[in-house]
């Protein structure tokens, strides 16, 4: 039975390319839909540069991607069919203002489907996939099914038309684009003499190249937002069980997203360079020899055992690791040099020194707290700090010395695109109360940057050098803002981890208040369950 079944699956994918043969009919199926190009990479389960080049006719529909986007073009097809070549170009731009003539006609069409219709589900109580098709009730396209194999949204969970044609409701789409009168597209060319030849076109690129921008933008942030709503959907609307399945696939999602934001990039991070031992685990339980200088600073001078009323707030530091993705990350090769000359500004890796002693008990050591003195490996992101400081502008220690070190060429912003649309998707989500997707999106970039070194639960990224800057990056950030609240007069009580600053005085007056990125909070529930406690001054 798996035989023929193969056979009939090739035997269909085989008439299907033939029948959308024509990258042009691809291109306008697809736009005729309304659907962005990140929109249909999603939902058959390939890049959007992919779908690009299908579209153009770079390359040709291949698996294992190729038999849903090819049954996905038919199912199109017999939505928007050809129309006349006078009439074929106009007919999107028909299609997508439905707030137009004739867009009343077809209105009553999607109150053929208001009976109350139940979705299939298994044994698990999820809801079945199957192959995608125009939702009976709001038009968009879903892979869920209704009892009677109809399309249908899980959970009556109907969603919004795609942002990129949010003005187009998607049930009043097919009737314009199938009885489209030749004549319709008349008004279009009223425009046609403003442009002005070459200059006007020449003056325009900047804008369209900032439009383009922004639509992938949009599009790589749509990513988050429909995968939100397809757990919700599939889970019928139960938050907890659609929290645990993002969660699940967090890992591939957000490496979906990267590859996304790094489609036009020239860098391949997955041309993996050879790491040095240092950077190498010896054992599965043991780590390599890379200090990432993590704080755990207690003033001396203030004691929770010692009487007294001194008020500390607990802070937490909104999204760390979100903000230091934003980093000098080595590009390159890791080569190896010595003394402190080889050390430059546009480089970055890792590097044996000796840091200066720190004579500042009421500030936290910028190197961590350790064990033992003497030379140890440091990332770039902790050298740079400590090289400030030792600058005329701070003049709290002396300069380290550096040993030898294995660097190349860096920049600092091979993640930021990433960090800007999980920055954007964080924002929407705080603003709209939405906690599904606020935990969906620090579970992509926590979970990003932990496994993006020897990881079994990420195979497409394996640069622990990464890894190591970017967690020295979140602690030198911690340790910015604690000197930032020590020069406005207030006392650094303790200062731990990634996020965790615990000060006395009106913090309000140095920090913002808020869930934003550059805002900081009260830390309910970790130090104290108020955020707020006393201590006592030490007596010698």
């Amino acid at each position: 039975m798996s035989q023929g079944n193969s056979v009939e699956t090739l035997l269909e994918e085989a008439r299907l390319a033939a029948e959308f043969a024509s990258p042009t009919e691809r291109l306008r199926l697809r736009e005729a839909a309304g659907f962005s190009r990140a929109y249909v990479a999603t939902a058959v389960g390939v890049g959007r540069s992919t779908v690009a080049n299908w579209e153009t006719g770079i390359s040709e529909p291949a698996p294992p991607g190729r038999l849903q986007y090819l049954r996905l073009l038919k199912g199109l097809a017999e939505i928007y069919p050809a129309t006349p070549a006078p009439a074929t170009a106009p007919a999107p731009a028909v299609a997508r203002s439905a707030f137009g003539p004739g867009a009343q006609e077809p209105a009553p069409e999607p109150a053929a489907f208001t009976p109350v219709l139940e979705t299939l589900r298994g044994p698990d109580g999820l809801a079945v996939e199957g192959d995608p098709g125009p939702c009976i009730r709001c038009g968009v396209t879903t892979t869920y099914q209704s009892t009677e194999g109809r399309p249908l949204h899980s959970g009556a969970l109907c969603q919004p038309a795609d942002p990129a044609t949010v003005a187009s409701p998607p049930p009043a789409v097919p009737a314009p684009a199938a009885a489209h009168p030749v004549p319709a597209p008349a008004p279009a060319p009223a425009p046609a003499p403003a442009p002005a030849p070459v200059p006007m076109a020449m003056a325009a690129r900047p804008e369209r190249r900032a439009r383009s921008a922004a639509r992938a933008q949009e599009e790589t942030t749509g990513l988050i937002s429909r995968a939100v709503h397809a757990e919700l959907e599939r889970a019928g609307g139960d938050m907890n069980a659609a929290l645990k399945a993002l969660i699940k696939r967090a890992i591939p999602d957000v490496m979906h997203l990267f590859n996304e934001t790094r489609a036009t990039a020239r860098y391949d991070y997955t041309a993996y360079p050879a790491l040095p031992d240092i950077l190498k685990k010896p054992s599965k339980k043991d780590p390599d020899q890379i200090w990432e200088a993590r704080p755990r600073f207690h003033h001396p001078g203030y004691s929770l055992k010692a009487p007294g009323d001194v008020k500390v707030t607990a802070l937490d530091v909104n999204a760390a690791y979100l903000s230091a993705l934003k980093c000098w990350l080595p590009i390159g090769k890791l080569e190896h040099s010595t003394g402190t000359d080889a050390v430059e500004s546009k480089r970055s890796g890792v590097h044996l020194i000796t840091p200066a002693p720190w004579v500042h008990p009421h500030l936290p050591d910028p190197i961590g707290d350790r064990d033992e003195p003497g030379a140890l490996w440091v990332t770039n992101s902790t050298l740079r700090l400590l090289q400030r400081l030792s600058g005329p502008k701070y003049a709290l220690t002396d300069a380290p010395v550096i040993h030898e070190s294995w660097t190349s060429g860096a920049t600092e912003n091979f993640l930021d695109a990433l960090r800007k649309t999980l920055s954007a998707a964080r924002e929407t989500a705080i603003n709209e109360d939405d906690t599904l997707t606020l935990e969906y999106v620090k579970a992509m970039y926590s979970k990003f940057i932990s496994t993006m070194g020897e990881s079994i639960h990420n195979r497409e990224m394996v640069r622990p050098d990464w890894m190591h800057i970017i967690h020295s990056q979140a602690y030198a950030n911690l340790w910015g803002k604690a000197y930032k609240a020590h020069q406005a007069g207030l006392e650094i009580i303790s200062m731990m981890g990634t996020d965790e600053l615990h000060v006395t005085g009106d913090w309000r007056g140095v920090f913002p208040e808020g869930r934003g990125v550059a805002q900081m909070k009260i830390k309910y529930g970790d130090a104290k369950a108020t955020g707020e406690y006393t201590v006592g001054k030490v007596t010698s």
